[in-house]
């Protein structure tokens, strides 16, 4: 288990394909849904997941002759594990709140209270487009519909724009990858592009932190 999780951290798909074969699709779908459902995972790599899951989606398949990935299907899967997985943290949030702030395994919080706080300044500045916008940024993807469910936000504007954001976030780094994946520096860098879109993704938090000690700083 803890080899799998190494290779999907360094999105090592050879390596899965090899090992798995067809199972990689309930890995795919386990990941998005982990990383989207349960607060205390937020770390594990959404965007450059999503990107090179894409790109595989238009390279052949050695062995059988045909692509690695069913582009359709991979698309309405991932979907629907992002929408699963919102939704469930959504409901984590509602029923069992900041409880789960209290929650600790050997001695450490399951919840870092700092994630929490910065998806709430997310909230104050976006309202409800922060479902759509949080897909896009690490961490706060993660902890946006926990937040939401805290907030007893309407369940039906909160699945409106649950739905919509799964569309922009899946669609569009998917099939990035999936066209994309036809330049020849990119396919054959897939590593260094998979770094690129984490840090990217990352950027913007890092940036509110900076701009958070500067203004202390100030003061």
């Amino acid at each position: 288990m803890l080899e799998l999780f190494k290779h999907i951290l360094h999105l090592d798909f050879e390596w899965l394909f090899q090992n798995y074969s067809d199972v990689v699709y309930i890995i795919l779908f386990l990941v998005i849904f982990i990383e989207t459902g349960l607060v205390i995972m937020p770390f594990l790599p959404g965007d450059s997941l999503l990107f090179t899951a894409g790109l595989f989606a238009n390279q052949i398949n050695s062995v059988t002759g045909e692509p690695f990935l069913n582009i359709f299907f991979l698309l309405g899967l991932l979907f629907a594990a992002a929408v699963i997985g919102d939704n469930t943290n959504y409901w984590i949030g509602r029923k069992i709140g900041l409880k789960a702030l209290q929650m600790k395994i050997r001695g450490k919080k399951l919840v870092k209270e700092e994630y929490l706080t910065k998806t709430h300044s997310f909230f104050d500045k976006y309202g409800p487009k922060t479902i759509i916008m949080a897909r896009f940024v690490p961490i706060v993807r993660t902890f946006a519909p926990f937040v939401a469910g805290i907030a007893e936000m309407n369940y039906k504007k909160f699945l409106s724009y649950d739905v919509l954001g799964g569309v922009i976030w899946i669609g569009s780094l998917t099939l990035a990858g999936y066209f994309l994946g036809e330049i020849p520096w990119i396919k054959n860098n897939i590593e260094k592009v998979a770094l690129g879109i984490v840090f990217l993704s990352v950027l913007p938090i890092g940036l509110e932190i900076l701009k958070a000690k500067m203004n202390k700083t100030k003061s």
